[in-house]
């Protein structure tokens, strides 16, 4: 970014990004905050794009353009104290005039993506209600939010206008819900923005004080400042004075000693006490437009001019004559207008080249944005004239002056998850490409590629059809069944000399509708116009394929062994339980061919609210469905029909004996380019485990498991396989383990070994039929050795019985964490001697107690030994079976790693995730909260929680009585919006899902999705 000296700055902008880490440290208690790395941030995009957890940071839009919001790095308001009685007439008038608002934008939209944030704005209209402020604040896309006065009077507040290039928008609020203060405006005063001119630049630093900040107008002809990728403003000067605002400052008036507006804050440098204004030319033409009620026209050629000095453009080929002419008619002037980028396909491609330097346009010699601005506005659909000197030559030229609005998106498609519009001229521009194309403006769902949330893929064609515009891509989209698999190509804006090509699983079940939201200016909101219904599934038919062949190994069971293997992909439309990703796949091993029974990690399959597909030989896609979830253990069962599968699958012969330290055993394992890898090695060593717990978001762990490891750096290397014999028996499962996240927020894997011995009595069970409901007991252990066993008070007899019990390893157990919510016999610390007579020295025996109520048990407390009746507890109510979304927030009861890792269950109602850009995130209700009351009323579990929220009038405040996971209480009050973020239900029943929609409009629960677009509510991040 050039700075005003020319040197390598950086740019910011002036809007403060609401619960950035900074602010939100200073507005709770650090208790709140549980850990350093939190903040109250996802996703970008989705429910997982949006939606975030505890987990860190999420993405936030033009990061580019921000600056801390800290207000420590404001300088405080002192100028007032030494200005002049004058100065301090002018401030007490404005500052009646300035308002601090509060917004949200909904989901990501051209270059702009969801983001909660606060920034400034000033009344030009009292008597019609009209903010001005940046069009960063207004945003291109849907928006919501509201507006404090000095007062403290909040008023809703929704957008009129935003330009489609200049950083300014218009807002409207109705003055008669301000009451206790009268409202006036300031007038704008571009004629005044002057060299030298004392300024003031009054804002709000993030609403909570006010900000007054003293500079001197040290430049009127600087280039618009660049803030990287993102929306940039071009095609017009900015003013430079040193104010040294900061965060939340945007759209903040600059005042002259007289009270007059003569620019717009808009942006500064983060490496100097610089600041960049917008001139208010066309600001106040906008401004009268909309007053007169008249279309604000905005004219384009496509083309980006930059304003550059006499020496340079005479290096460009700027003749002698015309400098002489030029400064002769405008003597003040130190330079002109040449081109920086011409679009192709614009109107100007072929007759601007890059360089060109303007000197008239229809006869009239210009050297000015504003004059120019001024032509192409009125000119929209008619023909110029242009005169430019290229290389010291003269060339005339003629072109049609194009619609600016025509080119900038006011609608887009939401349709399997996903968001899309035609390309914006501000991303065009940005990287000198023409402006066609569908723009993927939320990659989620189906389109959610290889590159993750990543912004700026073009869609080139789906089903080898392809997709110019939007108009196309729509049509092509309602044609397709749901569940297809198609192929789509697409390229993206930071590199487009390379095309991608992708297989994807159209979503037209979890995101059933397909809509088109087009911007409403009348009312301010975007409305959803519901399109193509979804096409049912095609049947699925038998296909044939054969597996590979390992001739080159050494061991002949691998080519068997293999032919156990299938690929299961899992896709999650929702952000539950903590998991921190959208989609997994990893490799599972068929223990019943016949029925098509798969037992797989349940890294890859942690819910059964999922789209599961497993690919057989790699070429047979199928549809499979959750049967079982191990509670502890970290497998899950998944089944698929194998009738549609002509290949010679094999069922895995698993062993019931366990494995010994030392035993020589195969390794096969699957590396991260999906290939077999085999192996001979020895099991190094068999000891039991618990996952570490995930301190930031719990999420499902296995605890209380004897983990194999083994002499090979394959083993680290591969998420999936066996260990087996020669002769092909499967000894045991490799398997990844989700563990937890590091402070630079990487998610740890663990990969060991599961005996098959420990998971065969329920495979058995789910061979004939049955669905195990298992009991566990509900504690996790710790290893003690002999020498801690003896301190905590075991007795010699005991101690011998553990030598003659296990030679092998001389151990015992302790209670290391109860799970809470269940009434407890065992304590923390406890030392478990036997369990229904039998010494416990193996974690395995708890694997012979799934079907048993109570257990007799033996312990040492307190140095005291002890017999005790213990009750295990069924799992029935371990795994989410019920889920609300209510303001961007996704709610659901606490699941089993809370209740592993909380000493108090507060409620029943507990925040796993939230939208970015929802009211749940603009009002900071925080994943791993409790909600315990609404509006007074306590809410103990969900169905009084949703009792309580549906009665709530849409576009009203209530209050949330809220517990963090660390016992604060606090209350918070948030406003509801329906239109965006409706009330929505997910029930399984049976083995489905259903989906009820709660809202105003329908006055009651009913099938289906809102109103507003289902890719909210999904993963986006």
């Amino acid at each position: 970014m050039e700075s005003p000296n020319g040197t390598a700055r950086e740019s910011r902008s002036k809007r403060k990004l609401a619960n950035s880490p900074s602010s939100s440290a200073l507005h709770r208690p650090s208790k709140h905050m549980r850990d350093d790395e939190y903040s109250d941030t996802i996703s970008e995009g989705e429910l997982f794009a949006e939606i975030e957890d505890r987990s860190g940071f999420a993405p936030t839009a033009d990061l580019d353009l921000m600056d801390t919001d800290s207000p420590h790095l404001l300088l405080p308001p002192t100028a007032g104290m030494h200005d002049s009685a004058e100065w301090q007439r002018t401030i007490e008038k404005v500052v009646r005039n300035v308002v601090s608002i509060r917004f949200s934008q909904t989901c990501s939209f051209d270059t702009d993506s969801a983001i909660t944030s606060e920034a400034t704005g000033f009344v030009v209209d009292a008597e019609r209600g009209y903010i001005m402020t940046n069009r960063h604040v207004v945003s291109p896309g849907p928006f919501w939010g509201f507006c404090v006065f000095d007062n403290h009077e909040e008023c809703d507040v929704y957008p009129v206008y935003r330009d489609p290039v200049h950083d300014f928008g218009i807002l409207k609020f109705n003055p008669k819900h301000i009451k206790y203060m009268p409202v006036a405006a300031l007038t704008l005063r571009p004629d005044l923005a002057r060299i030298g001119v004392e300024i003031r630049v009054v804002g709000n630093d993030a609403g909570e004080k006010l900000s007054i900040l003293s500079g001197v107008i040290s430049r009127i002809d600087r280039n618009a400042p660049e803030y990287g990728e993102g929306y940039n403003d071009f095609n017009t000067n900015y003013i430079q004075a040193a104010a040294s605002a900061s965060g939340g400052s945007s759209g903040s008036p600059v005042v002259n000693i007289d009270g007059y507006a003569v620019a717009l804050q808009a942006g500064g440098s983060t490496e100097a006490a610089t600041d960049y204004f917008l001139p208010l030319d066309r600001p106040l033409r906008a401004l009268q437009c909309i007053q007169a009620g008249k279309h604000i026209s905005r004219g384009t050629i496509q083309t980006q001019w930059l304003f550059k000095p006499f020496d340079e453009c005479r290096r460009l080929g700027l003749t002698g004559e015309w400098e002489a002419a030029v400064r002769k008619e405008f003597p003040k002037e130190i330079g002109m207008l040449v081109a920086e980028t011409v679009l192709p396909e614009g109107p100007a491609d072929g007759l601007i080249e890059e360089g060109d330097i303007l000197m008239k346009v229809n006869g009239e010699l210009l050297t000015k944005f504003v004059r120019l601005d001024e032509i192409l506005d009125d000119s929209v659909d008619q023909t110029v004239k242009l005169l430019i000197q290229r290389g010291g030559a003269n060339v005339e030229i003629e072109l049609q002056v194009g619609d600016l609005h025509a080119i900038t998106p006011d609608r887009f498609l939401n349709v399997c998850g996903a968001s899309f519009h035609d390309l914006s001229y501000q991303s065009a521009r940005l990287y000198a490409i023409a402006v066609k194309g569908v723009y993927v403006c939320e990659p989620a769902g189906s389109f959610r590629f290889d590159g993750g949330g990543d912004k700026g893929w073009i869609i080139l064609s789906v089903d080898h059809k392809k997709t110019p515009d939007l108009k196309t891509f729509t049509e092509v989209m309602s044609k397709i069944p749901d569940k297809s698999r198609v192929v789509v190509s697409y390229r993206h804006l930071r590199d487009l000399h390379t095309m991608h090509t992708s297989i994807i699983v159209i979503d037209r079940h979890w995101a059933s509708k397909m809509r088109l939201a087009i911007r409403n200016d009348t009312t301010g909101l975007w409305d959803y116009t519901e399109l193509a219904p979804a096409l049912p599934p095609v049947p699925e038919t038998p296909k044939k394929a054969q597996f590979i062949r390992l001739d080159y190994v050494s061991h002949p069971c691998a080519s068997d062994l293999v032919r156990c293997f299938v690929r299961v992909h899992c896709t999650m439309p929702l952000k539950l339980d903590g998991f921190p990703t959208p989609r997994k796949a990893g490799f599972g091993l068929v223990v019943d061919a016949e029925q098509g029974l798969v037992v797989v990690s349940r890294a890859i399959v942690p819910t059964d609210l999922i789209d599961v597909t497993i690919t057989i030989a790699e070429s047979i896609v199928v549809e499979g469905k959750v049967l079982f979830l191990h509670p502890l253990q970290n497998y899950a069962v998944v089944k698929y029909d194998p009738s549609l599968v002509l290949a010679p699958v094999q069922s895995a012969k698993l062993s019931d004996k366990f494995l010994r330290q030392g035993a020589e055993t195969i390794f096969l394992g699957f590396n991260q380019n999906h290939r077999v890898v085999v192996a001979k090695t020895a099991v190094t060593d068999i000891t039991t485990v618990a996952i570490p717990a995930n301190s930031v978001a719990p999420r499902y762990r296995a605890i209380n498991v004897d983990a194999i490891t083994v002499d090979t750096s394959l083993s680290g290397q591969c998420g999936s396989g066996v260990l087996a014999d020669d002769d092909g028996t499967v000894r045991a499962l490799w398997l990844t383990y989700l563990g937890e996240r590091t402070h630079s927020g990487k998610d740890v894997d663990y990969h060991l070994g599961l005996a098959t011995a420990s998971i065969l009595p329920i495979i058995n069970q789910i061979r004939k039929g049955v669905i195990p409901k298992l009991r566990y007991l509900n504690v996790e252990l710790n290893l003690v050795q002999m020498s801690q066993a003896r301190i905590m008070g075991a007795s010699e007899e005991w101690i011998q019985k553990v030598e003659e019990d296990n030679p092998e390893r001389h151990q015992l157990f302790m209670v290391r964490k109860i799970e809470c919510g269940k009434h407890q016999v065992l304590q923390e610390a406890d030392l478990i001697l036997s369990i229904n007579g039998k010494v416990m020295t193996r974690i395995t025996e708890l694997d012979h107690l799934y079907d048993q109520e109570k257990l007799d048990m033996v312990i040492v407390r307190n140095k005291k030994e002890m017999r005790l009746e213990v009750p295990t507890v069924p799992t029935d109510d371990l795994e989410t079976d019920r889920v609300i979304i209510f303001c961007g927030a996704v709610l659901h009861a606490p699941h089993h790693a809370v209740r592993q890792q909380i000493s108090k269950l507060h409620s029943g109602v507990y925040v796993s995730a939230r939208t970015m850009g929802s009211p749940a995130y603009q009002y900071s209700l925080v994943p791993t909260n409790f909600v315990l009351g609404v509006n007074g009323v306590k809410t103990p579990d969900l169905d009084s929680f949703l009792k309580e929220v549906v009665k709530i009038p849409d576009n009203t405040y209530f209050r949330l009585r809220v517990m963090t996971f660390d016992s604060v209480p606090f209350v918070i009050s948030i406003k509801k919006n329906e239109h965006y973020f409706p009330t929505m239900e997910f029930v399984r029943q049976g083995d489905e899902w259903k989906r009820l929609t709660y809202d105003s409009h329908s006055g009651g629960p009913h099938d289906g999705e809102g109103i507003a677009a289902m890719s909210e509510f999904l993963e986006a991040s």
